[in-house]
């Protein structure tokens, strides 16, 4: 069964984890300096806020997958919409190690599909070159123009 996934930029990280824990009833199953990650199951969604510099507002909306084969059928379909902006394997992101798939949608809205795979003790597999400011990380940068990449491409972020 997939999950939903919203992440939001913030600019007061702790001012959102109370707003968030009170509207979901629930804390966060992951808080880090710049980052907290709420699992919940009711509604099922992976939601998770971040402090990294960009702007507030959505970041990005996304399909959290079980395993790689719903990750790949996600990826084929995202591959026949000729949507796809970058494909990576094993790449660190969001203090999590995972497979995924970034697209946008018409308008631009930036898309990511992932299977994860593990923690991770960082933000990116690289923090020095997670300049939050560049807006290209995690993922392509927003409006992006589309280049296609196979499904065994890796990226260069995260």
């Amino acid at each position: 069964m997939k999950r939903f996934h919203v992440h939001v930029n913030v600019e007061h990280l702790d001012d959102s984890i109370r707003f968030y824990t009170t509207l979901f009833g629930a804390t966060p199953s992951v808080v880090k300096p710049d980052y907290a990650k709420w699992m919940l199951d009711d509604p099922r969604v992976n939601f998770a806020i971040s402090q990294r510099g960009r702007p507030a507002g959505i970041d990005h909306l996304g399909v959290q997958a079980d395993d790689e084969t719903e990750l790949t059928t996600i990826g084929e379909r995202l591959l026949a919409a000729d949507a796809v902006a970058l494909a990576e394997q094993g790449t660190t992101c969001c203090y999590a190690r995972s497979d995924k798939f970034w697209a946008e949608d018409p308008q631009g809205v930036r898309w990511e599909t992932f299977h994860t795979l593990g923690e991770a003790t960082t933000y990116t597999h690289a923090p020095a070159q997670a300049d939050a400011s560049a807006g290209t990380c995690c993922g392509p940068a927003v409006s992006s123009s589309k280049k296609t990449c196979g499904p065994d491409a890796v990226g260069a972020c995260c």
